[in-house]
């Protein structure tokens, strides 16, 4: 059964950083996009960032020159460094990817919770 399963979550103070990892398993031909989005209490899921299988990466302007994501393709994970971290950035953070099986269709994390204290 294919799941994404995401780590590194935890509560941090402002200016600190932590590091995000989502990690693919099961039946898997080839995973296009890997992303990151992220949903605070009472707000809607905003996009925080992605990166396509060619290495093309998008950012949100919330996070850009903060926030950096990278993948491994050999070991179908996605990571979020996120540094200079503000308490705005608390939310609980999901990563997804657009994985073939060998149709494409897109798959969510559990999400992991991220604090940012003042």
């Amino acid at each position: 059964q294919l799941q994404l399963v995401e780590s590194g979550g935890g509560l941090v103070q402002a200016g600190g950083s932590l590091r995000l990892s989502c990690a693919a398993s099961g039946s898997i031909f080839s995973i296009n996009v890997m992303g990151w989005y992220r949903q605070a209490p009472g707000k809607e899921r905003e996009w925080v960032a992605d990166i396509t299988s060619g290495g093309s990466i998008g950012y949100a302007d919330s996070v850009k020159g903060r926030f950096t994501i990278s993948r491994d393709n050999a070991k179908n994970t996605v990571y979020l460094q996120m540094n200079s971290l503000k308490p705005e950035d608390t939310a609980v953070y999901y990563c997804n990817a657009d994985i073939a099986t060998p149709y494409y269709r897109t798959y969510w994390g559990q999400g992991t919770q991220v604090t940012v204290s003042s």
